[in-house]
């Protein structure tokens, strides 16, 4: 495989998981503005911090209100990972590898690029938002559906795959730090109604809320939440889960090429490390300091898989 063509297979599963996410960030922001709390902005402001952004929105210097961050995470065309920015790379990536993809792949996600060209352009009317995130979400989960469903287990698949896991576990990494040391109020206390209903738009955004339930059956408490998204090698999204099937898709390519790299060898340590430790460990030594490091690892992982493969 060309190694232009791995970039851009890698770069498109990374695209597509980054706009779900961007929708499911601002699904978050919009229940936590309906929450009980003195700041009815403090939803939005995480969100934006949340998402990695927050230097390039701090220098428009507008306030964190729900007009300001939906049209600077959906539209903005400056904002590298805004849904606009990340839907219209994934189909630039899709159309150069286009012979790599099933026509279902292909046609699913141009009809996304084409329904949000298609809102964008009604100038005089305000684009939906509300409406917007579910088409997003609907819109990739009809993409991973195609792509499961009709690509050949192989190099094309792996590489998408790959670029899938590791934006999620950045993002998982992400929500869950900034929701630990942002949301919340000054006053309110850890476990009350406020923490409770926030934790809860926190495991909604990441489809995690019936998982807590059926695995813990008990009320949330933030410990439980930190071990489901980062230890729990069942959970789809949770940190422990992306590197273990990082590691497998990476597997898979070495007995395609025969070879090693630090790639494999950094996805193997990751792993490993999150094996060896607990929910205790984790608090101990600090979850703001233990998700910072993962976020380092995960992003040096992801450049260490552009130098092996040559992209």
């Amino acid at each position: 495989m060309l190694s232009r063509s791995a970039s851009s297979l890698f770069w498109l599963g990374r695209h597509v998981e980054r706009a779900d996410f961007m929708a499911r960030l601002m699904e978050a922001a919009y229940r936590f503005e309906t929450l009980p709390q003195p700041d009815k902005n403090s939803g939005w402001a995480s969100a934006v911090k949340s998402s990695g952004t927050a230097e390039l929105f701090d220098a428009k210097d507008v306030p964190p209100n729900r007009d300001a961050v939906t049209q600077f995470l959906a539209l903005d065309p400056d904002n590298p990972s805004s849904i606009r920015s990340c839907v219209m790379k994934a189909r630039n990536d899709a159309r150069i590898v286009r012979a790599a993809l099933t026509r279902e792949a292909f046609e699913t996600l141009n009809q996304g690029y084409i329904e949000l060209s298609e809102r964008i352009s009604q100038k005089g009317r305000p684009v939906d938002m509300v409406n917007l995130v579910d088409r997003v979400k609907q819109e990739v989960r009809n993409f991973e559906g195609a792509i499961w469903r009709t690509l050949v287990r192989g190099e094309n698949f792996w590489f998408i795959r790959l670029g899938t896991l590791v934006e999620r576990a950045d993002n998982t990494a992400r929500l869950l730090d900034v929701k630990y040391h942002t949301l919340l109020p000054e006053g309110e206390s850890v476990g009350g109604a406020l923490d409770q209903a926030q934790w809860t738009a926190v495991l909604r955004s990441v489809s995690a809320v019936t998982a807590y339930r059926h695995i813990y059956r008990q009320n949330l408490k933030p410990w439980l939440i930190a071990d489901l998204l980062i230890l729990r090698e069942d959970l789809p999204r949770s940190l422990c889960h992306c590197m273990e099937i990082t590691n497998e898709y990476l597997q898979d390519l070495r007995a395609a090429h025969g070879r090693v790299g630090p790639a494999d060898r950094l996805a193997k340590s990751i792993l490993m490390d999150l094996r060896r430790t607990d929910v205790d460990e984790i608090y101990k030594k600090g979850l703001h300091e233990f998700l910072q490091s993962f976020i380092n690892d995960n992003n040096r992982l992801s450049r260490q898989i552009g130098e092996q493969f040559s992209f």
